[in-house]
């Protein structure tokens, strides 16, 4: 095994989740990464400032899917810290593997948290798997202070994401139209 292999996964072995908890703890580590540049996720590349890479996208899909909590549904915190990443990244190299985690780890959690079943995190949030395979009908479910909280992490958002946007639409159109008259600045983002 190489140095840098090696170092890899002596730090995931230190990142890796045992609850919810110490998962969102492990995505708010990748966020200063990505801040700075610098830290125990960048070490071995070359990694600028403010910018997402496929390695950053890979380390959020590992700590999301660690064994300890890929039964368990993805929790606000680490919703939350995903929401932070993004906002955090100005320049992105990850050809969309982010974009696409964040809509999928969002929608987990909003579909869980409004009492709807999840398949394991290792399926929901597969680079191969469509939401809509795993939620078919669940737009019109997802309860309303789901949908205004996911509408506030994204309200004034420097980095519009169109997968969470439009599944926010979809959410927002099967649900109540009161709602979006509360949304015009989530879904003003200059795209």
């Amino acid at each position: 095994m190489s140095a840098a292999a090696s170092n890899t996964v002596e730090l995931f072995q230190s990142l890796e989740p045992s609850c919810r908890d110490t998962a969102a703890h492990a995505l708010t580590i990748v966020r200063d990464g990505v801040i700075t540049g610098e830290g125990p996720t960048t070490k071995g590349r070359v990694h600028f400032s403010r910018a997402l890479d496929s390695d950053d996208a890979a380390w959020c899909v590992r700590i999301l899917t660690a064994a300890a909590v890929n039964d368990q549904p993805i929790s606000r915190a680490e919703a939350q810290a995903l929401f932070e990443i993004n906002e955090a990244a100005t320049e992105r190299t990850d050809g969309g593997r982010f974009e696409d985690l964040l809509a999928k780890a969002v929608a987990h959690h909003a579909a869980s948290a409004s009492g709807l079943p999840v398949p394991p995190r290792s399926v929901a949030l597969s680079a191969e798997t469509d939401i809509e395979s795993w939620a078919p009908g669940y737009a019109s479910r997802v309860n309303r202070d789901m949908l205004e909280w996911i509408a506030g992490q994204m309200r004034g958002s420097r980095q519009g994401n169109r997968r969470l946007m439009a599944m926010v639409a979809t959410f927002v159109g099967a649900t109540a139209l009161p709602l979006a008259g509360q949304l015009p600045n989530v879904f003003d983002i200059g795209m």
